[in-house]
């Protein structure tokens, strides 16, 4: 071995499936100068000791394409590498025991068509062929991925790791991490209780100690462990080699064939946290004590299924601590806390599953600068403020844990941890009838009970019970005036002499106009995909202000920082908690602002895309005219001081032009019906402004560079393979949620990114991308006739490129 490795291009820490496959395509990539430091043996975190199923159909359409490429990998691998892997692609099959959850299954067999997966959607009868040994009395339906399978978790690590070591990765176990090195920002070296390692980059692949060492760099893992118990039986009569994986999600169970026995595990809804005040020293191959009194509910669900189960030999049960996140999903990427520091850990117990397509899309983010695809859905910087507490990360965990197999609603909103942040409007929008919901650990209103009504959410798959008082607020903001409180926006101020000069490079808009003027841009990356979309105010020469989404606070924020020119006097400041957001929308805005302030607010002193000191109610607001809903309106920022005092102001002066509060669904709906797209869903960093129809906001005519500028100019004299288009659906008994599947002549060209109910077109409404390898142009969307298949049911729909409602600009800009 030549000794103890004293440089590196990349330390991965971490020796479980994750951090092995992670090696394993790093070397793929060509860093074959990588080292693989495990603290003890390889597996013997908590890999060793997983279940093994490997189920790929996820509610994101690329988290369901890395899982994808995991089964690649396995089904390749043990030829690869001549080591066993013990995978089978046996199939998946999945259970509905009532009328909704049979509906959840219906909506993700279309997910897994819009995805490109099959799912066959079978009878109690036929499932019970498949899964012999089971009893379906209460068998309502079930779902069939054949590609799905199992595989033996250590077996895969090894596999990983030799084929690793053979690209020339050096692997080093019996190794701990003590320290991580930082300078200027960015990882400069791994120190090991055997010596220390130079490097580029540092990849925690930790598990369960994946916080203690991201506190090593100052960056923040929210992840706590949790106990996880699942049985391992003797050999059962009637249970073949090949039986697929079994998920009984009303009984809160999984199974998988192992030697001829069973392996049958579940996620109960009262969880036990392990490890609060850390974990144990050299924790390796290690397993906590049975807790059959904790089991106990879970064998009685199991024995309604497998009634074999009551004779059968119990080999072991194996409680074996895992990590689980605060919202169910896995963490990946770069941390914005610290530069060439990246994260593969959290898994939530589907590390197997994932290990494969995770590790080889970290190894190509690590490789290629950016993530290979959209990955928002796991990536760190997902999270905020709240995830530094990590006792409010472990009671979130414990909700989503005791979830894990409880139908997942239309909206549903969790309820641990709340509230945490608040704007000052809180208590006042309460009292009015609020039903809150929560984002980054915000408490925001979603909609309005009107008296004598609870302002609580009740779950279905059809309209739900907020339905029609949504579509009041939404009709207030349409014919009147509403007043959104949008407090959580995250606010930014670019400052310094070169602040144009950052800013002009990362957007991909104009924003070196006089100050007084507000844009509307995105910004983009090397392939022309959109990383942000988002508000720039000029205040004054040096001084820009930035708002954005609630929840895209840390990536922006890490965004612009890392694209900030190096030498420029430019500097990122967040001020979110500075200021209350308010919201006036409606044809009375104005209106109502004359009849609070002496301010201009005519069109003429305060045109769209300003943005003006006034005052109202005593406080200085910063006035953004600019509308999300379609309407005329003016996003007012406000000391948080003076919140109280100038909402109190406006819905008393609003009173005589028929105000009305409203919430974020009503702007959902509203925002549909206008075809703004949202980031996150119509948009993000697979979407470049071409595609998505928001090439009329990128400066390609200034000839200023900015990023992503090439990708762009290519796609505009080349042309496109999918653009944006809007979908309605007159009849009333369709919901559209989002990714059911668009048709055009009968062929499958992509699924919605949106999905809801217009309430002043009295339609549904979808947006989606028209897909087609040989190009796509307004002209082949428009041609086409199409369908939308919604929970199995194809139904016909209209299609649009023009916003659905479309009262004029003059109006909003009147």
């Amino acid at each position: 071995m030549g000794g103890f490795p004293t440089r590196a291009r990349a330390v991965v820490i971490g020796g479980g499936i994750v951090g092995c496959s992670t090696a394993y395509h790093l070397a793929a990539e060509g860093w074959t100068d990588t080292v693989l430091i495990e603290a003890g043996q390889l597996s013997s975190g908590s890999t060793w000791h997983a279940a093994g199923l490997v189920g790929q159909l996820r509610s994101n359409a690329n988290i369901t394409q890395l899982l994808g490429h995991s089964v690649a990998i396995y089904d390749r691998l043990e030829k690869e590498t001549g080591q066993a892997t013990g995978w089978k692609m046996n199939g998946g099959l999945r259970l509905a025991c009532g009328q909704e959850r049979w509906t959840e299954v219906k909506r993700q067999a279309t997910m897994a068509r819009s995805f490109g997966l099959e799912m066959e959607l079978l009878s109690p009868a036929e499932a019970r062929k498949l899964w012999p040994i089971m009893d379906v009395h209460d068998v309502v339906g079930a779902a069939f991925l054949p590609t799905d399978g199992q595989a033996n978790p250590s077996d895969i690590t090894q596999a990983l790791a030799k084929g690793a070591r053979k690209q020339g990765v050096t692997i080093v176990e019996d190794t701990k991490v003590t320290a991580i090195e930082v300078r200027g920002g960015r990882v400069a070296a791994v120190v090991t209780d055997q010596g220390r390692i130079e490097c580029e980059v540092a990849v925690n692949c930790a598990g369960q100690w994946a916080n203690e060492i991201g506190q090593l760099a100052g960056v923040t893992v929210p992840l706590v462990s949790v106990q996880h118990q699942y049985l391992v039986t003797e050999p059962i009569d009637g249970v073949p080699r090949d039986l697929p994986t079994l998920r009984d999600p009303d009984r809160l169970t999984y199974y998988k064939e192992e030697v001829g026995g069973l392996v049958m595990g579940g996620y109960e809804p009262n969880p036990i946290p392990w490890a609060e005040d850390g974990i144990p020293e050299k924790f390796h191959f290690s397993l906590l004590a049975e807790n059959w009194d904790h089991f106990e509910p879970m064998m009685e669900l199991a024995l309604g299924r497998v009634p074999a189960l009551e004779t059968a030999g119990v080999k072991q049960l194996i409680n074996g601590p895992e990590s689980f996140t605060p919202d169910g999903n896995f963490i990946l990427g770069e941390a914005p806390e610290c530069g060439g520091f990246f994260v593969g850990a959290g898994f939530n117990a589907f590390g197997i599953a994932a290990g494969g397509g995770a590790g080889k899309a970290l190894a190509e983010w690590i490789a290629g600068g950016q993530p290979p695809y959209d990955l928002w859905a796991v990536d760190i910087r997902r999270f905020g403020q709240p995830h530094g507490d990590i006792d409010w990360v472990r009671t979130r965990t414990m909700e989503m844990y005791g979830k894990h197999y409880t139908i997942a609603w239309p909206f549903e909103e969790h309820e641990s941890g709340r509230p945490l942040r608040s704007s000052p409007l809180y208590e006042r929008l309460a009292e009015q009838g609020a039903c809150f919901g929560e984002k980054l650990g915000w408490e925001r209103p979603n909609w309005f009970a009107p008296a004598g009504v609870e302002p609580r959410d009740e779950y279905s798959f059809g309209r739900q019970n907020w339905f029609a008082h949504v579509g009041e607020e939404h009709r207030a903001v349409r014919e009147r005036v509403g007043l959104f409180d949008q407090t959580s926006f995250a606010k930014f101020k670019m400052v310094g002499r070169d602040a144009e000069a950052a800013l002009g490079w990362i957007c991909a808009n104009n924003i070196a106009k006089p100050p007084g003027s507000l844009v509307y841009t995105q910004m983009l990356n090397e392939r022309g995909g959109i990383e942000c979309d988002l508000t720039v105010a000029r205040l004054t020469p040096e001084e820009f202000y930035i708002v954005t989404g609630t929840g895209f606070a840390t990536h922006d924020f890490a965004w612009i920082k890392a694209n900030i020119p190096a030498g420029l006097d430019a500097q990122l400041i967040d001020v979110t908690s500075s200021h209350a957001v308010m919201s006036l929308m409606g044809p009375s805005a104005r209106d109502v602002l004359l009849a609070v302030s002496r301010d201009d607010f005519s069109n003429e002193g305060f045109p769209f895309g300003a943005v003006r000191t006034v005052h109202i109610a005593g406080a200085p607001v910063n006035a953004l005219r600019v509308t999300y809903v379609g309407e005329l309106g003016w996003e007012l920022h406000i000391p948080v001081e003076s919140a109280a005092d100038v909402y109190d102001a406006l819905m008393k002066a609003g009173a005589a032009h028929g105000i009305a509060n409203a919430g974020y669904r009503a702007i959902e709906s509203l925002r549909l019906e206008k075809g703004y797209r949202a980031w996150g869903a119509d948009i993000g960093p697979d979407y470049t402004s071409v595609e998505a129809g928001l090439g009329w906001a990128v400066k390609l005519k200034s000839n200023i560079p900015f990023l992503g500028r090439e990708a762009i100019l290519a796609q505009r004299e080349n042309g496109v393979a999918k653009m944006l288009a809007g979908f309605t659906v007159a009849d009333r008994d369709v919901v559209l949620l989002g990714r059911e599947t668009i048709y055009r002549n009968g062929e499958r060209v992509g699924w919605l990114s949106s999905g809801g109910w217009g309430y002043t077109l009295d339609t549904n409404i979808g947006y989606g991308y028209v897909r087609n390898k040989v190009g796509v142009d307004r002209d082949y969307v428009l041609s086409g006739e199409y369908e939308l298949e919604v929970a199995t049911e194809r139904v016909p729909c209209d299609v649009s490129m023009d916003p659905l409602y479309d009262p004029g600009m003059e109006r909003v800009k009147a």
